[in-house]
């Protein structure tokens, strides 16, 4: 199979980026070095045959716990960029990875809507954007301790404080049964559902 057209353009326009390319349920992949990540999506967006001039998403993803195959070995984090180019039809996901204390070039200055999603991936991962460095919370209370969505942090069991200045109850304090959850082969029942 030959590689695709956005691989060879980045191969040949900026060397060294590129570690792997994939494919996957017909979605294609670039994982490339984080420190080369702005020049690659430069190409990406400037390139008059690709033009992916619509920045989509980007999420973060901690692999700490997995243990199967990885783009990434020995990386903590990958950070995924969602792009779509409107000329094309097309869309090609860029990929980066890193470790705790690592920072990953911001692509705020090349679209502008990176800015709220980096800010997210900060607060709930705590992966930091070089260009894009948060000095407060974006989406966790100003006094949260932690990152929410990192492995190691623990589920649940903590009561929620609401504004009126009192506390809730925690998740499992409300665990009710309903249709859809399974337990004790009940599932869909009448007894459960109402049905």
């Amino acid at each position: 199979m030959s590689e695709i057209l956005e691989a060879q353009k980045v191969a040949a326009q900026v060397p060294g980026a590129l570690i792997k390319t994939k494919t996957s349920f017909g979605d294609h992949f670039l994982c490339v070095d984080r420190n080369k990540l702005r020049e690659v999506v430069k190409v990406l967006k400037d390139d008059p045959d690709l033009q992916y001039s619509y920045f989509s998403e980007c999420c973060g993803v901690d692999y700490s716990a997995w243990q199967h195959e990885r783009d990434f070995p020995g990386s903590r984090f990958e950070v995924v960029y969602n792009l779509m180019s409107l000329k094309n039809n097309s869309r090609i996901f860029v990929k980066v990875g890193l470790n705790d204390g690592e920072k990953v070039p911001s692509l705020k200055s090349i679209f502008l809507g990176a800015d709220y999603p980096e800010k997210e991936i900060w607060d709930m991962f705590g992966i930091v954007f070089e260009g894009n460095e948060q000095t407060q919370r974006f989406l966790m209370p100003d006094d949260w301790v932690g990152h929410p969505l990192r492995k190691e942090y623990p589920l649940g069991g903590e009561d929620v404080l609401f504004a009126q200045g009192d506390y809730g109850p925690a998740v499992e304090d409300l665990a009710v049964p309903h249709a859809g959850e399974s337990f004790e082969g009940k599932t869909g029942t009448e007894e459960i559902s109402g049905r």
